[in-house]
């Protein structure tokens, strides 16, 4: 059976579909990804329009608006149930690791 293109995000993936639950445009979805992963991901251009074009392909987002060369985009109803599958995905695997990990509070390989 073939694997589904958006089962799993990439960090990118997830904090661009995070930051797209409210309308932006490029330079502000960067701006955010940054701002929600307290500066750990950074997206770059090319790769932020490369996923982009992606979501919205696949209806996972939709552009709101275009002025000049500035394009808005927002999650759509697809999306939103991609990005919680994946946020319960997550969860799920931090609650497995837990009874292996628990123990050691982040000192791994320290």
């Amino acid at each position: 059976m073939p694997r589904e293109q958006f089962q799993n995000l990439t960090e990118p993936m997830y904090y661009i579909l995070i930051s797209l639950i409210e309308e932006r445009c490029g330079v502000d979805i960067m701006a955010s990804v940054e701002e929600i992963s307290k500066e750990r991901v950074k997206v770059g251009p090319g790769t932020l329009y490369a996923l982009l074009g992606r979501f919205e392909k696949e209806g996972i987002i939709r552009e709101t608006e275009v002025v000049g060369r500035k394009r808005s985009y927002i999650i759509t109803n697809k999306g939103l149930e991609i990005l919680k599958d994946e946020y319960n995905r997550l969860i799920l695997l931090v609650e497995d690791g837990k009874s292996f990990l628990g123990g050691y509070n982040n000192g791994i390989g320290k």
